[in-house]
């Protein structure tokens, strides 16, 4: 199995230095989305105190033509922090840091789906809107093929891998194990983990969070799982259909609710009308990623058809069993990619059935 070239560094030599005192000094990681809409970049600076709150921590800035996010004549962003976490990596008092990215002229990178989520859940907050996402995703090899799948060939038929137990069911648990106590460090609300159906694939849930906190605590533990990764010399794919063929493909099932959503059919209606609007906003690219994942089988339903049902996990939208009896609770929006926006899925679903925003263009969201 190919591992990269840093993981085989011997990591007893890294703990004698990070143990060390560090005085007064505080390290802070500042992480943000880079131009791919994807992937998170990092750097860390040096403060003389600690901060106690996301106030405290500094702008700082950082080349954007180096992020496929400026031209090299004009290529300064800003880093705004929003978030602020405890890091598990180089320990307390250290700090994580997550951030918006503003353009040269102060304005909202163009990724930076975070600004108009903010505006909207604050639009909302008399609402509460709670959110939880089920984040799958895949180990692979340095190399590019599945993590313990045999070099030449494929493993058994899915079945026995779905929470499985023992080294010929699951691979890579003592990645998922330290991604999740990570987390827990960090203060990200990570409420659990399960292998998933297909080999060397794995889901760790984030939530309740309300508003904004959803997509801020997904992207940190989206972080954290690239960085844990990198310690072990595998890679975490986000790829929503990441092999081909008689595999399950990997989502980011949300699941939402709201303090007066008393009619769960209703909210489903409005859902259903702007099935089109929701495909462009649920992968980074415009429905490209999950029309792969999408097709009607490998329990998803297909991206063309809306569909919602009881317990049933072919479906756009899976209503529990009790939720359907009682007639008020949350469902599990079943269509968001893997690699999805979390600000993008939370925001579109609010526009949808508290707004009541109509119509399944998707103009009006990118102009905002």
């Amino acid at each position: 199995m190919s591992v990269s070239h840093s993981s085989r560094l011997n990591k007893e030599v890294r703990e004698k230095y990070i143990k060390l005192p560090q005085g007064d000094m505080v390290q802070v990681t500042y992480i943000w989305i880079d131009g791919t809409g994807e992937n998170v970049r990092c750097k860390t600076k040096t403060l003389d105190y600690e901060p106690k709150s996301i106030e405290e921590v500094p702008e700082w800035n950082f080349d954007g033509s180096s992020t496929y996010q400026a031209e090299g004549s004009n290529s300064d962003m800003y880093l705004i922090p929003v978030k602020m976490f405890r890091d598990p990596f180089c320990l307390d008092p250290n700090k994580l840091v997550m951030c918006e990215v503003l353009k040269y002229n102060r304005k909202p990178a163009e990724i930076n789906l975070r600004h108009t989520c903010k505006k909207i859940m604050d639009m909302v907050s008399d609402h509460i809107p709670w959110f939880g996402m089920e984040q799958e995703y895949t180990l692979l090899g340095i190399n590019g093929h599945p993590y313990g799948w045999p070099d030449n060939g494929f493993p058994g038929p899915q079945g026995p891998y779905y929470c499985g137990v023992g080294a010929d069911k699951v691979y890579g648990r003592d990645i998922v194990e330290s991604h999740y106590k990570a987390c827990l460090y960090a203060g990200v609300k990570v409420c659990g983990t399960n292998a998933e159906v297909m080999p060397s694939q794995w889901e760790f849930q984030v939530g309740p969070c309300e508003g904004i906190d959803m997509g801020d605590h997904l992207w940190m533990a989206r972080f954290i799982l690239h960085r844990v990764c990198e310690d072990f010399g595998v890679v975490a794919t986000l790829d929503p259909k990441p092999m081909t063929g008689n595999w399950n493909g990997a989502g980011c099932h949300t699941n939402y609710s709201t303090a007066d959503m008393r009619h769960i059919e209703d909210a489903i209606d409005k859902l259903g009308k702007r099935h089109d609007y929701h495909m462009c906003l649920y992968d980074p690219h415009g429905g490209k990623d999950n029309s792969r994942r999408l097709t009607g089988q490998h329990e998803t339903s297909s991206i063309h058809d809306f569909s919602a049902g009881v317990a049933n996990r072919g479906t756009s939208i899976r209503i529990p069993h009790q939720v359907a009896q009682e007639g008020f609770g949350y469902f599990e929006d079943r269509r968001p990619a893997a690699n999805c926006d979390p600000y993008a899925v939370t925001e579109a679903l609010v526009r949808s059935t508290i707004l009541n925003e109509t119509g399944s263009e998707t103009k009006d969201y990118w102009t905002n």
